[in-house]
């Protein structure tokens, strides 16, 4: 009888963890959603920010890459003339259309919530550490305590140098690029703005290569060894990269893209040797102990 009367007893406690466990994971669960829930609001905030003032937006954000007067291609006239070479371009012949009933319509919600989302990330990322730092070690803590705001400006960076160096340039070769002389280029406003949101958020995700290698670091499979024997390939790899973002024959331009992205990858060599010290440095104080 107290053979069963145990048996009984050690099966409630077990199936008390249990439940224990799964309140635990559906506690976590509910954090994760309000902490979602927050993020999504500054996400509509913003779009709603971007909506009323669209006009504004518009004209001197969107539409403003297509300028010939824009900031990059003055930069580049100012350049051209201390290489003795003619640099600026020649007025970027965009004409946009509409081809649907409520393309006007929906291309304001969409291209709010995009901005919207670009302007929300940094607090998205602010959201996601209040939920994963309850988790981590006091040493984790300080090591991560930057993630947000280096994220950020790696992400914002990313985004700017998308706007001001890739977008526009990549929209002066493709408005003047003919096949032939019997096809008129005219452009679909959704086609446009596709353009200028995929090279600037691209560029953007593209930034965050350190805070990539910095997780694979940790995890132990980005090594700064594997990095520094595998740069040759890396330096292929991003001038392919360069080529293909920026469609344009010339060399100039390519060098201009690659060498932030080669800068990118040399500075994630760094930080994955900055915690291969620190292992190695928590590893020895583990021994001394």
């Amino acid at each position: 009888m107290s053979k069963t009367s145990d048996k009984i007893i050690k099966a409630i406690k077990d199936k008390g963890q249990s439940l224990e466990g799964e309140m635990s994971f559906f506690d976590h669960l509910e954090a994760l959603r309000w902490h979602l829930i927050r993020s999504a609001l500054a996400i509509v905030v913003f779009t709603i920010g971007v909506f009323i003032y669209y006009d504004w937006i518009y004209d001197h954000i969107i539409m403003a890459p297509s300028n010939s007067n824009f900031w990059t291609f003055r930069m580049m006239c100012d350049l051209g003339q201390f290489l003795h070479r003619d640099m600026c371009p020649s007025k970027i012949n965009i004409q946009l259309i509409n081809t649907e009933m409520a393309g006007q319509f929906t291309l304001q919600i969409d291209s709010s919530l995009m901005i919207g989302l670009v302007l929300g990330i940094p607090y998205l990322l602010y959201e996601l550490w209040r939920f994963i730092k309850p988790a981590l070690h006091e040493k984790e803590r300080k090591a991560a305590s930057g993630f947000v705001f280096y994220a950020s400006v790696l992400f914002l960076s990313g985004v700017m140098f998308g706007y001001y160096i890739i977008t526009p340039i990549s929209l002066n070769f493709l408005a003047g690029y003919t096949v032939s002389a019997s096809i008129q280029n005219l452009f679909s406003i959704d086609s446009y703005i596709s353009s200028v949101s995929t090279l600037t958020l691209a560029t953007g995700i593209v930034f965050e290569l350190p805070i990539l290698i910095y997780i694979l670091a940790n995890l132990g499979i980005a090594t700064p060894k594997f990095m520094r024997e595998t740069r040759r390939y890396a330096i292929v790899i991003i001038l392919i990269i360069a080529a293909v973002v920026t469609p344009t024959p010339d060399m100039l331009t390519m060098t201009v893209v690659a060498i932030p992205l080669l800068l990118l990858y040399e500075l994630s060599i760094g930080v994955a040797a900055a915690v291969e010290r620190r292992k190695r440095k928590k590893a020895e104080e583990a021994d001394a102990s």
